[in-house]
């Protein structure tokens, strides 16, 4: 291997319950001075691993990453500007890796934002996220204040079957709204109300091959709607149905990669989100990989680019934060 690389801007989440949960104030519990294990971390930890992968270039990534920060210490988007949705990525890449990021910068960008007053579901969480990861390194704590309001605010977008939708008001929940809701809780270190609404909602989004849609009214299933069911059930300690592994399994293409659906005979392009996602997922379940291993690190290197990040897919031309994550936290899934 050369190269020594949501779920995608948005899905949708909902909010049926005009009142907070009493709970939602409920703080989680786990050792003092010990960092309670959250999709955050654990997708940090894996994504640290793609640094002895990448060898000498490693230091290539770093520098990218340098380069995408903006002026006003948010990360840029694909088109130049510093977005909260890239900073996430940018953020959480730049920890895996021991970037050096004047985080200082950073923090500065995102109090810009408050509580989250303006921002829609997917952006709340990704100040969720980005908040605690600036909390632990520059000893920037949220108050209990800004983490009830923010939890507020996730809450409004509750959907009526107690899952979690990217857009408000609606009947259901869909499976990318339900991980980032569940994530953003987890990073607000509160317990997330209702977790047997929350498992209810994701199975029902099981379609008759095995695999997940990510909304009620989708009839096939997808590799990241499916990946994101598989981590919302493992994270809340319910069992992972072996027919979903099964599926996420068939994704695997023969050349390396994952199909974002599966569309057979019809040759389906391997994406890196689904990639990324579908690795992930198999690895929180320890499903065996090995038969594929050099194939998906052959994938990775066809999308890895001299300028130190990765591409989306092969037709794609530019390398943003988001995709360079997904390439780090795929290699670190790949790595023994």
């Amino acid at each position: 291997m050369v190269c020594p690389f949501a779920i995608g801007k948005a899905f949708r989440l909902a909010a049926a319950t005009p009142k907070l949960y009493a709970c939602c104030a409920t703080v989680m519990s786990h050792t003092p001075g010990v960092a309670a294990m959250t999709i955050r971390l654990d997708m940090r930890r894996t994504a640290s691993r793609a640094g002895g992968a990448l060898g000498e270039s490693v230091d290539l990534v770093r520098e990218f990453l340098r380069r995408q920060l903006a002026p006003d210490g948010g990360f840029q988007g694909r088109d130049g500007r510093s977005d909260l949705y890239y900073t996430v990525f940018g953020l959480e890449a730049s920890l895996a890796l021991s970037a050096d990021v004047p985080f200082e910068r950073v923090a500065a960008y995102l109090d810009r934002f408050g509580t989250g007053e303006s921002l829609d579901f997917v952006h709340l969480a990704c100040l969720a996220r980005c908040r605690a990861s600036l909390s632990e390194i520059c000893n920037r704590p949220m108050d209990v204040q800004t983490r009830r309001d923010i939890a507020e605010r996730l809450q409004s977008y509750r959907a009526r079957d107690s899952g979690f939708n990217t857009a408000a008001h609606t009947k259901r929940g869909n499976a990318y709204g339900t991980f980032l809701a569940l994530g953003a809780w987890q990073d607000l270190d509160m317990a997330c109300p209702d977790p047997d609404g929350i498992v209810a909602s994701i199975q029902s989004l099981q379609m008759t091959d095995g695999g997940y849609a990510n909304e009620a009214p989708m009839i096939a299933s997808a590799t990241a709607a499916t990946a994101a069911a598989i981590c919302v059930l493992h994270d809340l300690d319910r069992p992972v149905p072996e027919s979903a592994v099964r599926w996420l399994q068939g994704q695997a293409q023969p050349q390396g990669g994952f199909a974002p659906i599966q569309q057979r005979p019809a040759v389906v392009i391997p994406d890196l989100l689904s990639t990324a996602t579908a690795l992930h997922a198999l690895s929180l379940v320890n499903a065996p990989m090995d038969d594929l291993r050099e194939k998906h690190l052959d994938y990775l290197d066809t999308l890895w680019t001299s300028q130190g990040g990765f591409r989306g897919h092969w037709g794609d031309e530019t390398v943003d934060c988001e995709y360079t994550y997904y390439g780090l936290l795929s290699l670190g899934c790949l790595s023994k």
